[in-house]
């Protein structure tokens, strides 16, 4: 049993009520109640904006949630269930003691709650191919979040990412509608099971209906412009499974189609979603989705519901709803047989999970979450996930016994980057967060006589036989996780080639929640696995390293050569991304098992004179005749281009292919080609190559640096007065130094989410001073310093900006000489659902007000703002202001109509991104 039972306040069960069938059930049940009650099961709010837990039962509400990081004050599984109950008690106190359905976003185990397992996220999920293991994994996380009295989860998602740069590219199990299809249906029944009612098992909810992955640019909640044969072939079909399976909730997306949104677009809601594809269950929206269909809030709402929302994710103005829904009944703008269809779809639903019988959490769960049987199923999944993507010959798998391995970057030992957003927090974080192992604490754990050696900045003076770097991207989530490039970190770039410049093997591991851009990574490198967001179990990753289990995960995604490819996805016209999608390989190669040399990676060198093409294996014999190999830009052979070939002296793995013309920083699309003999590695001869892709390395600069994150000082577009210099620094690399006043340096970065920033600048020198920060000549910020006593002589030096999401050519203005700059780090100080951009800190008084009020806010960007009075059935009450609003501090004072009756009344500030709401009582 999942829940235990209560004796139901009101006696709406007779004997003849437990002889029907659930349908009956709920009409039996829906012919009591008013429409009060009715429209408070179809409003559902987020836990900490009750304004009082007595609301559950005057309002009859429906459902609440935990959106991400929402938890109880102590966050435990058995908190959670104490939370739960607490919350259930005070529903069963309504008239009619209907109990809440409770939602959580559970969407890679429950992993809101500290000590559960968290599983790869379902990129990598998608990358096993095996729909059984993922019944498995959404079965353990059934029986997680149940142990919690939880009975429903926002998963799966089933989008189709499209595009990279979308910052939820990892929630979707891949780029293709085959894979969709495989593992909705996959999800759906591990989470729902043969039985609803049966004790571990939750509500599923397939998300998020329909094309969110397919938005131009792949910009979060943007318009997916696409015909209706496109939006059903590529992105619906998913859902045509998960309603196969019986998915009984399924969650409107914030996306447009084709400029319409889809919270209010009553053809695919309803003609095509519950008539044509038959679904059965109910559709919720998504957090505040229904505010973004219509510049009025009451509008909103009547577009929602007629098109076919069941459930409104309201989360923080449910009485307001509620009382704007009941007017639309009332003034027959809504129909109340719209209303009752909803009622009657979420009440089905609740009968199925047996909540009315069973409505308390049953403690005897509890100590199955985080289980060692759990985590074993997780570190199965890590290690089925994980896609290598090359190998050279014999340095794979690293042996137990007798080795000493050096592993290197932040990440290796970064439990929380392991698990990527949605974990413990909705953005997730970096570090300990919760219970779990990290890749390094995972290869500790195997090695048996092989020494492990950890230096996150990779330094080590004595020899080691093999290198470990781990590398990749913060956690980041919906909005944040957008992204305009997808180039890796300067500094991880520099890391890798650091180590392979030692001479030794390098294994590269990559977290990240979808493809990057790793060509100027990958010659660098004697392995390179994808290992996407593996969880809380890094043990699997370790897995695969020494051999106990060879390989098995194949790409969901197209991984791509350069940017200028994406979107690139199977099926496209002239498609030849750096890895196809299904590539992985599944052994580890061997010189003794193989039967040619194979080309591993190409690039250019930073001017274009030079081709450097490594190989699976040393170059043993070279004929050096330029006419077997052929240069492509853009599907154009360059006549004559080749002058010389080489072996290079540093790395026998690599030819060093000199060039006639040089490579052009503009050109597109290189590709090298082979065809003819005399490569070889012992005996093998390098196999025919037909447009092997290159990488175009030609620039003196750093591109475009991410934020949040590390921009290294030397990694200027453009510079007025400087010098590069070696430094001491940790990390090592280079600094910026010989300053004089008005000395400048300038960036390209891609802010990824707007809010605040803290900037950490690694300062030396011999004067106490400042530097100017400016972003677009706009926003701009003074770090001031101190002197460190020395050239070389690091410390920190901090201050704040603020900035929108978007690309900035960030400047950096000397304004004194005698210091240096290692690095400017940024980290963003929001971490909260709702990040404090745009209006902020609200106040209105006085309040009660009779003639007049004053209204302050705090706003975070220059933009048009209105602000009206609305009644509490949401028909305006009187316009206070619309026009252009300044960043800062604003205070305006309203003169209110002397005839609007006595009562409540919400103020609406709106601004281009939302609406805000305070309640203001006239009296």
């Amino acid at each position: 049993m999942k829940k235990l039972s209560l004796i139901l306040p009101m006696l709406i069960f007779t004997v003849g009520v437990f002889a029907q069938n659930i349908d009956q059930k709920v009409d039996s049940l829906l012919s009591l109640m008013t429409l009060d009650e009715k429209i408070g099961q179809m409003a559902q709010a987020e836990r900490g904006a009750l304004e009082s837990i007595g609301d559950i039962s005057y309002y009859s509400l429906g459902s609440l949630l935990s959106g991400g990081g929402s938890s109880p004050i102590t966050n435990t599984a058995q908190d959670w269930a104490d939370m739960y109950n607490n919350y259930q008690q005070e529903a069963l106190q309504s008239r009619l003691g209907i109990p809440l359905i409770y939602g959580v976003d559970a969407v890679h185990g429950h992993n809101n709650v500290y000590g559960a397992v968290i599983f790869p996220h379902n990129i990598g999920l998608g990358c096993t191919w095996n729909p059984e293991l993922v019944t498995l994994v959404n079965q353990i996380t059934a029986t997680e979040v149940a142990a919690t009295g939880i009975d429903w989860t926002f998963s799966p998602c089933i989008a189709v990412p499209q595009n990279e740069r979308w910052g939820r590219t990892y929630e979707g199990f891949g780029e293709t509608a085959e894979i969709q299809k495989i593992m909705a249906a996959a999800s759906v029944n591990g989470l729902q099971g043969n039985d609803l009612a049966d004790g571990e098992t939750i509500l599923a909810c397939a998300k998020h209906f329909v094309g969110d992955g397919g938005t131009t640019d792949g910009v979060d909640q943007g318009n997916t412009q696409v015909s209706e044969e496109l939006l059903r072939s590529i992105h619906m079909s998913g859902y045509v499974d998960a309603i196969a399976s019986g998915v009984g909730s399924i969650m409107a997306s914030y996306n447009s189609w084709n400029g319409e949104k889809l919270h209010g677009h009553q053809y695919l809601l309803t003609d095509v979603l519950k008539t044509e594809l038959g679904f059965e269950g109910f559709v919720v929206s998504d957090w505040k989705g229904v505010d973004q269909i219509n510049g009025d809030y009451r509008e909103s709402v009547k577009r929602a519901i007629n098109a076919g929302i069941d459930m409104v994710m309201v989360p923080d103005r449910y009485i307001y709803f509620i009382s704007v829904l009941k007017s639309l009944v009332e003034d027959n703008e809504v129909e109340l047989d719209r209303i009752d269809d909803a009622v009657r779809r979420i009440l089905k639903q609740k009968f199925l999970l047996n909540l009315f019988e069973e409505p308390i959490a049953d403690n005897s769960l509890v100590s199955l979450v985080g289980s060692d049987s759990h985590r074993e199923v997780a570190r199965q999944a890590v290690r089925e996930s994980m896609v290598l993507l090359n190998a050279k010959n014999d340095v794979l798998p690293l042996d137990k016994n007798n080795m000493k391995i050096l592993v290197a970057g932040d990440l290796a030992n970064d439990l929380g980057a392991q698990c990527g957003g949605w974990s413990i927090s909705w953005q997730g974080s970096n570090g300990q967060i919760t219970e779990g192992t990290t890749i390094l604490e995972g290869l500790n754990q195997l090695a048996e006589t092989s020494e492990i050696i950890y230096s996150a900045s990779g330094t080590y003076a004595d020899l080691v036989d093999a290198a470990i770097v781990v590398i990749g991207e913060n956690p980041y989530a919906e909005g944040a996780g957008d992204r305009a490039f997808l180039n890796m970190n300067a500094n991880d770039v520099d890391l890798v080639k650091s180590l392979k410049e030692k001479g030794i093997p390098v294994v590269c591991i990559l977290l990240s929640g979808r493809p990057m851009i790793i060509g100027d990574l990958l010659p660098y490198t004697d392995a390179f696995i994808a290992a996407w967001l593996p969880g809380t179990e890094g043990t699997g990753v370790a897995d695969i390293i020494f051999g106990d289990y060879n390989p098995s995960g194949l790409l969901s995604h197209s991984w791509p050569v350069s940017m200028d490819q994406i979107p690139i996805n199977y099926g496209q016209d002239n498609y030849h991304p750096l890895f196809e999608y299904k590539h992985g390989l599944t052994n580890f190669p061997a010189e003794s098992t193989s039967e040619f040399l194979l080309p591993f990676s190409a690039i250019t060198n930073n001017t274009g004179e030079y081709i450097l093409l490594s190989l699976c294996d040393t170059i043993t014999d070279l004929s050096d005749n330029p006419e077997y190999f052929s240069i492509k830009i853009n599907d154009v052979l360059l006549e004559n281009n080749i002058l010389d070939i080489a072996v290079s002296e540093t790395d026998p793995t690599v030819l060093i292919i000199e060039l006639n013309s040089a490579i052009q920083e503009s050109d597109l699309n290189i590709s090298i080609s082979f065809n003819g003999d005399g490569v070889f590695s012992n005996t093998l001869p390098l196999k025919n190559i037909s447009d092997f892709p290159v990488f175009n390395a030609v620039t003196q600069f750093g591109g475009v640096m991410a934020i949040p994150g590390i921009v290294q000082a030397e990694y200027f577009a453009e510079m007025f007065g400087i010098q590069t210099e070696p430094c001491t620094d940790v990390g090592g690399g280079m600094n910026v130094a010989y300053f004089d006043p008005g000395d400048w340096l300038k960036y390209t970065v891609d802010v990824s989410q707007s809010g605040l920033y803290e900037i950490n600048s690694r300062i030396s020198g011999y004067v106490n001073g400042s530097m100017l920060l400016t972003f677009d000549g706009l926003n701009q910020t003074t770090v001031n310093f101190n002197s460190t006593n020395g050239w070389q002589s690091w410390e920190s030096f901090t201050n704040q900006v603020l900035l929108e999401k978007g690309i900035y050519e960030m400047k950096v203005i000397a304004n004194n000489d005698a210091f240096n700059i290692n690095y400017f780090e940024f980290t963003l100080l929001d971490d909260i659902r709702e990040a404090n951009v745009g209006i902020s800190e609200i106040r209105v008084f006085p309040n009660p007000a009779s003639s007049k009020i004053r209204l302050e806010f705090t706003n975070s960007q220059r933009g048009e703002v209105s602000i009206a009075l609305y009644e509490m059935n949401g028909k305006l009450a009187q316009k206070l202001y619309k026009g252009v609003t300044e960043v800062g501090n604003r205070s305006s004072e309203f003169v209110l109509n002397p005839l609007l009756p006595h009562g409540l009344y919400f103020v609406e500030i709106k601004d281009v991104n939302k609406r805000y709401f305070v309640k203001l009582i006239i009296e």
